[in-house]
């Protein structure tokens, strides 16, 4: 496998893709979703004075959410937690730069080129493959690059780390005895039906437990308002279109649609000439004017050993794949046409455009339509914005800016700064604005908030309540659940007590369940973790007694018995992979230090 991808890497294809990916594929492009945020210069950190704009905070919280991996309504959460991961990367990055550490343009190329996420079956690199992934990411291919090269650094002080850990050829016997050893015991659970009858807490034991929680039962200041939106869309509904003018939308899409394409590459240096590889093509232009095959020629004559065998096949390509040269004559060519020789750094071309990756017109028009009009909309809408915002400024609520741009005003449920509201008051900008100070204690009508490029909202608080804990009648329901969970839990964590104590001298206990576990492992799943666990944290048992103890168990408390245990096989194949787990945890401990001790020693400001 490797070996083919190498012999892939070494085309023309292989070699000028590089300079457009990436995948570090932990994270989900979706630059083109965000390019809102750029609008804005303030920076959410700096760490030892360098910044965390906004922009690359939003870009990777937009990612998570387009994926999937983030629900919308943890949105503010995960925002947090990226936040918070971008200054770890960061101080990573300048401690690899202080280090010295560099990866030069050629390694990268070759770490892109070796990637199976863009490789088809025979492990070739799929120009295909790369295209639809780039664009389901949303990277430009500078920011793909960019990142990899930063990724990779990152990777290259980790694994540094990682190599510098070892463990000792006494702690690797013991640890694999340890991990391979097994135990037998017996279990029996005890679960609130065990109990002679449910516990009732009094009004005293909810007012006790009520006012030991009450920081449980806080509700963070809240406000409700009035908002109006303001979309691009709706103005763009009264705009008017021609023909005309969708056609020329689509000659444009035309021009910078992706094409699939084919070429034959003739190299020259060591082995030819220029003008050797001149004439050599001028013999392939001659054959195709007779009626010649591109694709039997492109066998035949190209040195470009990854796409050769077929038929000079490039796939569907981009603008800014293969360089300006490249580009100026494939994006002026029509299907089935021919380029005259083109010369890059590569060699000399002869390029076949063999379709293009676009709908007909006809099939385009309501896409076109939309896309004209919200272009022919963008000065009416700013008109819009400039009023919005003006009218906001003046009025004394909204009511009067609604009538005169003719809008609808919403309003809102009881939220949260950190929570947000709903919709696009979701937006942090817009929960932000709503709990300034001058619109939440002054009365103001909000400035005009841009929620994305197509949408502007403006708000004013109706009401405000501060935070407050809230009294037991309100959370009653509540209180009795999580007093009556504690009580069950202590009676019977207190049976159990007593049937270990009666075990442990030598008495029988009636009423248990018990089951028997036989030669278990540490990993064995047959068991309940918690009473697998117990099982193992319990003293060796001596002569023919057995060592006794209880656990919380997810059911409730379960009575742990361990009659015998078995030494492990230090020479078994998994106490060779418990030692390289070991390791590999031992290497994790001393990254995590790293990371911890950069952070804490950096000069970190979060706005």
């Amino acid at each position: 496998m490797l070996q083919r991808i190498r012999e892939g890497s070494q085309g023309w294809v292989a070699k000028v893709i590089v300079g457009a990916i990436i995948v570090t594929f932990a994270l989900f492009g979706a630059e083109s979703l965000v390019s809102y945020f750029s609008s804005g210069s303030n920076d959410v950190a700096t760490v030892n004075g360098e910044s965390i704009s906004r922009q690359a905070v939003e870009t990777q919280v937009q990612r998570g959410i387009r994926s999937g991996q983030v629900p919308p309504e943890q949105e503010r959460q995960f925002r947090g937690q990226v936040l918070d991961q971008l200054i770890r990367q960061r101080t990573l990055d300048q401690y690899a730069d202080e280090g010295g550490l560099h990866i030069s343009d050629s390694q990268l190329d070759q770490l892109i080129v070796s990637l199976p996420e863009f490789q088809d079956q025979d492990g070739r690199f799929s120009d295909e493959l790369f295209t639809n992934r780039l664009a389901q990411a949303g990277y430009t291919p500078s920011s793909f690059r960019r990142e990899l090269r930063a990724d990779t650094l990152r990777r290259q002080v980790q694994q540094g780390l990682a190599g510098s850990t070892f463990l000792l050829p006494a702690e690797k016997q013991r640890l694999a005895a340890l991990q391979q050893q097994q135990r037998t015991f017996r279990y029996a659970q005890l679960t609130p039906a065990d109990l002679a009858q449910p516990v009732t807490p009094s009004d005293a034991d909810l007012q006790q437990y009520y006012d030991q929680h009450q920081q449980d039962y806080r509700r963070p200041e809240q406000v409700k308002v009035n908002y109006l939106v303001l979309n691009q869309e709706d103005v763009a509904k009264d705009v008017e279109v021609t023909d005309d003018q969708l056609q020329q939308a689509y000659d444009k899409a035309r021009a910078e649609a992706p094409r699939d394409v084919s070429h034959i590459l003739v190299t020259f240096g060591d082995d030819r000439t220029e003008q050797e590889a001149r004439d050599r093509l001028a013999e392939v232009k001659a054959k195709l004017e007779k009626g010649g095959d591109f694709a039997a020629l492109a066998r035949e004559y190209s040195d470009d050993q990854s796409s050769a065998d077929k038929g000079g096949d490039l796939g569907a390509i981009q603008k800014g794949f293969f360089g300006d040269e490249f580009d100026d004559a494939a994006f002026s060519l029509d299907p089935g046409q021919v380029s005259k020789v083109v010369q890059t750094q590569y060699g000399l071309h002869l390029i076949k455009v063999t379709g293009l990756d676009i709908p007909s017109f006809e099939e385009d028009r309501e896409a076109l339509t939309q896309q004209v009009k919200l272009e022919q909309s963008q000065s009416l809408f700013n008109e819009r914005v400039q009023k919005l915002t003006d009218d906001a400024y003046e009025a004394d609520d909204l009511s009067t800016v609604a009538d005169d741009l003719g809008l609808s005003v919403q309003s809102s449920d009881w939220f949260s700064q950190e929570a947000g509201g709903k919709g696009v008051l979701a937006n942090p900008d817009a929960a932000a604005a709503a709990f300034s100070s001058d619109v939440k204690d002054d009365g103001y009508n909000s400035d005009v908030i841009e929620t994305d490029d197509q949408q502007r909202v403006v708000l004013h608080v109706v009401d405000h309540r501060d935070a407050s804990t809230l009294p037991l009648d309100a959370v009653r329901d509540q209180v009795m659940a999580a007093v009556k969970a504690e009580q069950t839990q202590q009676a019977l964590e207190a049976r159990a007590a007593e049937a270990v104590k009666a075990l442990r001298e030598g008495k029988s206990v009636s009423d248990l369940n018990w089951q028997q576990a036989d030669a278990v492992t540490r990993d064995a799943d047959s068991v309940p973790d918690a009473i697998r666990q117990q099982a193992f944290r319990l003293p060796h048992p001596q002569a023919d007694s057995v060592v006794w103890g209880q656990v919380d168990s997810q059911n409730g408390v379960a009575i742990v018995g361990v009659e015998s245990v078995q030494a492990g096989d230090t020479s078994a194949d998994d106490a060779d992979f418990s030692t390289r787990l070991a390791q590999r945890l031992q290497a994790q401990i001393v990254i995590q230090g790293l990371s911890q001790t950069l952070e804490d020693t950096a000069d970190i400001e979060r706005n």
